[in-house]
């Protein structure tokens, strides 16, 4: 069943009051995130990535967790998608649907909020042509030029982190990661190898067409982290 408007806005509203208060307690890590950053998650299939987060930190407070998909397309397209999303609220983590990466600074709570990490694990558009044409790979240097574009105006200057985990070699080289990070005022601060085994219950879905649940072959992939130029000049 959908949210309505004013059950959203609850939401949002006890997920900003929450955040004020200290939390109190042990630092938790996992691999590069820890309880203590405001963590934003795009893109999100599942919501299985988000999960692994909030279980390995034992709340999600310190999340907000979004997804392209409405709550209707979720539970069609993802078998475990609405269950995910249960734990996750459960766990206090703040979980918005509709979430255009390419516009989400100008979504009504995200451009009021900044974030130590943001999170968009395997960017795509969907099988539209041939994943290596170059419509396909034009189509998909699109999106995450508008993902950067966007997601820089919503990071702590001081602390924030872009990551963007991506497939390694041939065609996804092409999509020029760094230097479509570098026309946004971005610079690469590292890049690490992604293992998906990290991040416990992590299922990377297809997302996209009748296929929408079924996993992908990953082999060797990398997050790279970029951070605002200015704080590296």
């Amino acid at each position: 069943m959908e949210k309505n408007e004013e059950e959203e806005d609850q939401e949002i509203e006890s997920f900003s009051s929450d955040d004020e208060e200290d939390k109190g307690g042990a630092e938790k890590c996992i691999k590069h995130y820890s309880s203590s950053q405001r963590i934003l998650l795009v893109g999100e299939g599942d919501f299985s990535f988000s999960l692994s987060l909030a279980k390995a930190f034992g709340s999600g407070h310190n999340m907000v967790a979004t997804s392209l998909d409405t709550q209707e397309s979720l539970a069609r397209k993802y078998s475990n998608g609405i269950e995910n999303v249960r734990q996750l609220e459960a766990r206090s983590c703040l979980v918005l649907h509709g979430v255009d990466a390419t516009q989400m600074s100008q979504h009504f709570f995200l451009r009021t909020q900044r974030f130590d990490r943001i999170i968009y694990n395997f960017p795509h558009v969907g099988f539209l042509y041939k994943e290596d044409s170059y419509c396909q790979i034009q189509l998909n240097k699109r999106l995450v030029k508008g993902f950067l574009k966007n997601a820089k105006t919503l990071l702590k200057e001081e602390t924030g982190e872009i990551h963007i985990s991506h497939k390694n070699g041939d065609p996804y080289n092409k999509w020029d990661l760094v230097r479509k990070a570098e026309k946004n005022d971005l610079v690469l601060q590292d890049s690490v190898p992604f293992c998906k085994d990290d991040y416990p219950g992590y299922v990377n879905k297809r997302a996209h067409g009748s296929c929408s649940d079924d996993t992908f072959h990953l082999g060797d992939c990398t997050t790279f982290k970029f951070r605002l130029k200015s704080l590296n000049s």
